[in-house]
């Protein structure tokens, strides 16, 4: 059947596109279990009952940009995006006022690219110049916020609440001087300390700006908070962190390692994503997770639910902007093992796509058999 339109927010329903031709019953299925209220079908163009199951077509994409009309349009958002920052910051370090009006338009721009360009604006946001990096830092944790946000079910006024709470996490740095910040060596003792300040001294900048939601506050307090407590400033532990402070945290962690800076070079995504994973109680894990399906990128032997209704493990994680590849072995639908295939995962509505992250005990499959699928695929890439 013809999906003609879901009514309410985008972030109600699964699908990347409000209209499409539903084929396949697992996916009318996934319908049936979201939060939608009300669908509207247009028979004209697709039968008004569920069509028999059959090889899935990938629905073309609307958007008749060619590739390079769309990062140019990123680039105009990053930009934009870019010198409001500038402008904020310039503004908290002189101590004028800052005007939210110009942070709430800027970010309505970035909600509104997630949604209709996010592949473009998310890679536009990893070329940063070092001199920028402050600023696109900003721009960049604004937009992870609101994919994550995305990712997680939020609603779209939520999602734009915490993009405006990632575009200003880091004000409190115009109060910590620049040789601290940019410093290519090792910082000392006292010099940590002193950036540590950024996240007190950022909170006490934007508790004097008028309509700012709580949750900028929040953030720009607390991103630097640890699921073990050893986080700062205060020392918060799991569920005394907010669930936007944790979200914060992530986007602001894998910006950063994933950037040029003075002292470090950037790691890749794959790189990024599998060492924050291992660094035990610094990240919430199920938001963890949420980030790295809303990025696409997935470590070495994860285990995942694919549209199709089959188990898969990663066995090529998408380096250098590839897709990743998964091999799939086992039949949710059915409960039993199948022939191993090797699949490369597809976009949000292919049968390839991947809909989870899964723990395989759930399923009765140990650790030790990922591991022998692991050690089989991974001469196949």
């Amino acid at each position: 059947m013809y999906i003609h339109a879901f009514e309410g927010s985008w972030f109600d329903h699964p699908f990347w596109s409000r209209n499409f031709l539903l084929r396949r019953e697992c996916d009318l299925a996934t319908v049936l279990r979201s939060d939608i209220a009300t669908l509207l079908i247009d028979t004209s163009k697709g039968s008004d009952l569920p069509l028999p199951a059959q090889a899935w077509v990938e629905t073309p994409d609307q958007d008749t940009r060619t590739p390079d009309e769309k990062t140019a349009a990123a680039t105009q958002v990053v930009n934009r995006a870019r010198d409001v920052v500038r402008g904020v910051f310039d503004s908290a370090r002189l101590g004028k006022a800052i005007e939210s009006r110009a942070v709430t338009s800027v970010v309505e721009e970035v909600v509104a690219s997630i949604e209709n360009n996010r592949h473009a604006l998310l890679k536009v946001l990893r070329l940063k110049k070092k001199d920028e990096y402050t600023y696109l830092h900003s721009v960049a944790v604004c937009a992870l916020m609101v994919n994550l946000a995305r990712q997680l079910g939020i609603d779209e006024q939520e999602a734009a609440v915490l993009g405006t709470a990632g575009l200003l996490h880091d004000i409190g740095k115009v109060m910590v001087p620049a040789e601290v910040l940019n410093k290519p060596g090792k910082l000392t003792a006292e010099e940590y300390v002193l950036a540590q300040t950024h996240a007190l001294e950022g909170y006490r900048l934007l508790v004097e700006v008028d309509n700012l939601p709580d949750t900028a506050l929040d953030v720009c307090q607390h991103h630097h908070e640890k699921i073990d407590g050893s986080g700062y400033p205060h020392g918060l532990r799991a569920d005394q962190i907010s669930r936007a402070a944790r979200m914060g945290a992530i986007c602001d962690v894998y910006d950063a390692v994933t950037s040029n800076r003075p002292y470090k070079d950037a790691w890749t995504p794959l790189d990024a994503i599998t060492r924050m994973r291992e660094w035990s109680g610094h990240f919430d894990p199920q938001i963890l997770s949420a980030f790295m399906l809303s990025i696409g990128v997935f470590p070495l032997g994860t285990v995942v639910q694919l549209r199709d209704d089959r188990l898969g493990v990663v066995i090529e994680g998408g380096r250098n902007g590839t897709r990743p590849k998964a091999l799939a072995f086992y039949s949710t639908r059915e409960r039993m093992f199948t022939r191993n295939e090797l699949v490369v995962v597809g976009d949000e509505r292919s049968g390839t796509a991947i809909l989870a992250e899964v723990d395989p005990a759930a399923w009765d499959i140990t650790r030790g058999r990922i591991a022998r699928l692991v050690r089989l695929g991974v001469p196949w890439v």
